[in-house]
């Protein structure tokens, strides 16, 4: 199997553990939402609390304890469909769309379910009863769980966005809000090297196989566009200009009728933006955040540069500190950045490239339905680079290869600018 990787770094009491805290991560998460928060879907791409619950509580049933357990029984048969987002094997699957329709089971049952399925794959880790393959599933189990609750946090945001309330998710919390420190270019040399990940921990299968890129002379911005720098295109009429624009994402815009970026407000004349502690004037200091491909790609002609490439990003990024402003700061908004050089790789905002979404040479599925887990989202989709202020810090490094359609913008997406040597 080559889809979860580094599992053997655990033994089975670091497993054990791990998968406590993981797990309960998303009980904390949830502590601070009502039943109905969890219930409802705001859009065909987002999904419910509650499902993102019982779903990674499915993982675990179906890949670990249906298939390691002698005497295995379902908790509720019908959640195999209900739960159920892969298509290889597994059955049937409930509408996406209609997931927000589940108002049961309700979110007690979900709860307990979750409880039961933890307390079961915990009695097979403690009794030895799993070989290394299966380990290596758990481990795999964890980190897709934890990419979960990263998109709990944007379903959530996306969903109280709605409410004329202007609902808070957390009470307001300290953001880091200062003047940014001056754009910089910084130049990198041309040369062939290596991208993908090293064989050091864990990774998906997506990462693979570390391999040779060439590289020209580029440029990276030091650091990500500010609100106010985004609000400068905005002022410019670059929303109105369709010679910054693709041709796809000029028409996406019309259609929108997009004019900003998806949680800006104007109120009482000036501009407000609402986040997951409810709305705040819009600091100008701030990484601009919320954007899609086709806006981002727009400013960056506007500013007569382009978005880089995901071997220019991984090159520039690989050797520095996988140290930011992550999920566990719980502060979920983006935060200004401090010191000089490449600044705010990891961390803030996931940062679109020009790269399409295909597989590495060599890349291999592996068999079964968890070989779908990254290969079937190989086509109309843009790489994002680098973690954002909700993404757990374990799914954080270089090589991570994040992915969304062009037009995707309830996700922490930012901007960094790249160019050609001069």
């Amino acid at each position: 199997m080559n889809t979860p990787q580094g599992s053997a770094n655990m033994n089975i009491s670091q497993l054990h553990a791990f998968y406590k805290v993981i797990r309960g991560r998303a009980i904390a998460l949830i502590t601070p939402l009502s039943p109905e928060d969890c219930c409802a879907q705001s859009m065909m791409e987002a999904s419910p609390a509650k499902w993102h619950l019982a779903h990674t509580t499915w993982f675990f049933e179906t890949f670990i304890l249906e298939r390691a357990e002698a005497r295995f029984r379902p908790y509720n048969s019908v959640f195999r469909e209900l739960f159920n987002s892969y298509y290889n094997g597994i059955g049937n699957q409930y509408p996406r769309p209609h997931r927000g329709l589940l108002t049961r089971p309700s979110l007690e049952e979900v709860l307990a379910y979750r409880a039961t399925v933890d307390q079961r794959v915990l009695d097979l880790l403690d009794r030895g009863m799993l070989n290394p393959d299966q380990c290596a599933l758990i481990t795999l189990g964890l980190h897709h769980e934890q990419q979960h609750q990263e998109l709990l946090l944007t379903d959530i945001k996306h969903l109280l966005s709605f409410n004329p309330l202007a609902p808070s998710y957390t009470e307001a919390q300290s953001v880091v809000d200062r003047e940014s420190p001056p754009l910089e270019w910084l130049a990198y040399s041309a040369g062939l090297i290596e991208i993908g990940h090293n064989g050091k921990g864990f990774c998906f299968d997506n990462e693979l196989p570390r391999h040779l890129v060439y590289l020209p002379d580029y440029q990276l911005a030091s650091r990500l566009v500010t609100n106010g720098e985004y609000l400068d295109f905005i002022e410019d009429g670059g929303y109105d200009n369709p010679l910054f624009w693709l041709a796809d994402g000029w028409d996406w815009r019309q259609r929108q009728g997009r004019a900003h970026p998806l949680y800006w407000r104007w109120m009482d004349d000036a501009w407000f933006e609402f986040t997951l502690s409810g709305l705040r004037p819009l600091s100008r200091h701030l990484p601009v955040v919320h954007v899609s491909y086709y806006e981002t790609d727009a400013y960056a002609r506007w500013a007569e540069a382009r978005l880089p490439s995901e071997a220019e990003w991984e090159h520039a990024a690989q050797l520095l500190p996988v140290t930011g402003h992550f999920a566990d700061s719980e502060i979920f908004h983006p935060s200004t950045p401090q010191g000089d050089g490449l600044m705010q790789c990891f961390g803030d905002t996931w940062e679109w490239t020009q790269s399409n979404y295909s597989p590495y040479p060599g890349y291999r599925i592996c068999a079964g339905a968890v070989g779908e887990y990254n290969g079937k989202f190989m086509v109309n989709q843009y790489v994002l680079r680098g973690g954002s202020c909700v993404t757990p810090p374990d799914q954080v490094r270089a090589s991570y290869r994040n992915f969304f359609p062009t037009d995707a913008c309830w996700q922490f997406s930012g901007i960094r600018l790249a160019r050609d040597a001069n």
